[in-house]
């Protein structure tokens, strides 16, 4: 290869390697199911709280009850699979002793504590009719922690050394995003049909378009850092990530079109929320299990960083 001054460069440009082809990162200790199903979980809580609170102040009363319990009872299956995750429940009491705010897991485990004992109550008071004041009030608090349970795993994901989760942090708070309002507005649609269901039907449409937008970017590594992107993204198109994330760009976009005529037939309200539910579920595995494809190759690692250097 020429080098200034039509010098020819004598050694070949070295090869990305790692001793013994070992991973240069460690394999990230979360697990599956765990993991992934708390991604989930924790965005269809956090949009099922917005989606209750905006119904109760329209006057929809059902599609506000749907909300409420359904953010409950995913904000405490949610916590349930990250003690697990954890490996004993004393480990997620011993991140609320303090609050690190430059720490993503330490403001989640606050997020989540905070998220959940709030939705708990509001549910409880929905369905007994016990002081209704009271889980009206932190029903509409949930509207301001809900939105931010349902972006901040993706915060968290990027704030690792996995490169197909760091270099995706553009992508994955919006992904998130997305696929929880697809996740609360699949529910609600499929529980309360008609007019009374209709914002919840807007809001899968929405989330639906939203997540096949921003999936499609990241995979293609649009907006990503550096002259590698398009290397840093192939985890999320191949292998068994690629897979789930086409899988659930296919359910998602079924889930969507179908969801334009769920107002009028129950059967496809109730077929449309189980393929956007589905659609967002493949999607959380499908980026977990990039990661894990990102941190075991050392070329995703190696390439990037010699670009960066100019090695």
């Amino acid at each position: 290869m020429p080098r200034r001054g039509g010098e020819e460069r004598m050694v070949p440009r070295a090869e990305f390697r790692s001793y013994y082809g070992r991973p240069i990162l460690k394999r990230p200790r979360w697990k599956a199911p765990n993991m992934p199903g708390y991604l989930y979980l924790g965005g269809l809580s956090g949009a099922s709280a917005t989606m209750a609170t905006l119904a109760e102040a329209t006057g929809r009363g059902r599609l506000s009850l749907t909300g409420r319990v359904t953010a409950a009872a995913a904000a405490a299956a949610g916590t349930v699979l990250l003690i697990t995750e954890l490996g004993r429940p004393e480990r997620f009491l011993y991140m609320l002793r303090v609050v690190k705010p430059t720490s993503p897991m330490s403001v989640g485990s606050w997020l989540l504590a905070a998220h959940g004992t709030l939705t708990a109550a509001s549910a409880a008071s929905a369905v007994t009719g016990v002081v209704p004041p009271l889980g009206r009030a932190a029903g509409a608090v949930t509207a301001l922690t809900g939105p931010v349970l349902a972006t901040y795993t993706g915060v968290l994901l990027a704030d690792t050394a996995v490169p197909a989760w760091h270099e995706g942090y553009r992508h994955l708070p919006a992904l998130f995003g997305g696929s929880a309002l697809a996740s609360a507005g699949a529910v609600g649609m499929a529980v309360v049909p008609g007019a009374e269901g209709a914002p919840a039907r807007r809001m899968a449409l929405l989330g639906a378009g939203l997540e096949l937008a921003t999936a499609r970017t990241l995979e293609r590594g649009t907006g990503m850092r550096g002259e590698h992107a398009e290397l840093v993204s192939e985890p999320y198109r191949t292998g068994g990530a690629g897979a789930l994330m086409r899988v659930g760009r296919g359910l998602t976009a079924a889930g969507a079109a179908g969801t334009l005529v769920a107002g009028r037939s129950r059967t496809a309200a109730v077929l449309s929320g189980l393929a956007l539910t589905g659609g967002a579920i493949c999607t959380r595995f499908g980026v977990y299990y990039a990661g894990i494809a990102s941190a075991e190759d050392p070329k995703y690692t190696v390439v990037p960083q010699r670009a960066a250097t100019g090695a």
